[in-house]
């Protein structure tokens, strides 16, 4: 059975339709990029999962349990943790306190995370843990941002947008920290543009245009095929 299951996914804005059908599949300890140009709705794909601000229709399952009917909050508390594009820290907590707000002692089958393990994940946090949020460098609220996603210890996690607009060592350590997690057998689902980090990390891809995947695979069918970069990714 899949962790994560979508089947024919519709989203709205209002009375305008965003996503068209999409399904999306990601199975335990499994990573799956999800890409596509601006606009195409990988955010939306990622609120529509999240029951945030979209009407949507379809099947949307975590482990069996459906979620589409589930406020956000709830969704969370099943095992779902989000990294979300522009990282959105609590900006007047300090690093500590963000960490432990939303903290939850569910098992997802692997060793729980701790405040000591996140400092030991991403050492500047433990260096800043007094410093408010708003006091960070943009890399290191992306650090507090999946440091607070692992405090709910997630059965899934969400990185939308995972190094943008990042230094290019911020983005690099990163980047090791999501192969660290694959490692540790965590499932993810992550978006980002950085395809050649992507294709070393992620064991398969699924590519929106206008709202509907256009293609599916695995990384090496991806890098053998110029012709999705070219219709699908390039800008």
């Amino acid at each position: 059975m899949s962790l994560l299951r979508v089947r024919d996914l519709e989203a709205y804005y209002g009375a305008g339709q965003v996503l068209f059908g999409v399904d999306l599949e990601i199975g335990k300890g499994e990573v799956v990029a999800l890409l596509g140009r601006n606009g195409m709705g990988k955010t939306t794909t990622v609120r529509a999962v999240m029951n945030l601000g979209v009407i949507r229709s379809g099947v949307v399952e975590l482990g069996g349990r459906d979620l589409l009917r589930l406020p956000s909050y709830r969704i969370a508390r099943l095992g779902v943790g989000l990294v979300p594009e522009g990282r959105q820290v609590f900006p007047h907590l300090t690093v500590r306190e963000n960490l432990v707000a939303t903290a939850a002692r569910r098992s997802n089958g692997a060793s729980l995370w701790t405040l000591n393990r996140v400092y030991e994940l991403f050492p500047v946090l433990g260096e800043r843990s007094r410093q408010p949020g708003d006091r960070l460098s943009g890399g290191e609220q992306q650090m507090l941002a999946i440091g607070r996603a692992l405090m709910t210890n997630p059965r899934l996690l969400i990185l939308d947008e995972a190094t943008e607009g990042l230094a290019p060592l911020v983005r690099k350590e990163i980047w090791k920290c999501i192969e660290r997690l694959k490692k540790l057998g965590h499932s993810i689902l992550v978006i980002d543009k950085n395809l050649d980090a992507l294709l070393r990390v992620a064991d398969r891809h699924v590519v929106l245009e206008k709202g509907r995947v256009v293609w599916r695979g695995s990384s090496r069918e991806l890098a053998s095929d110029p012709r999705v970069r070219a219709e699908h990714l390039g800008v």
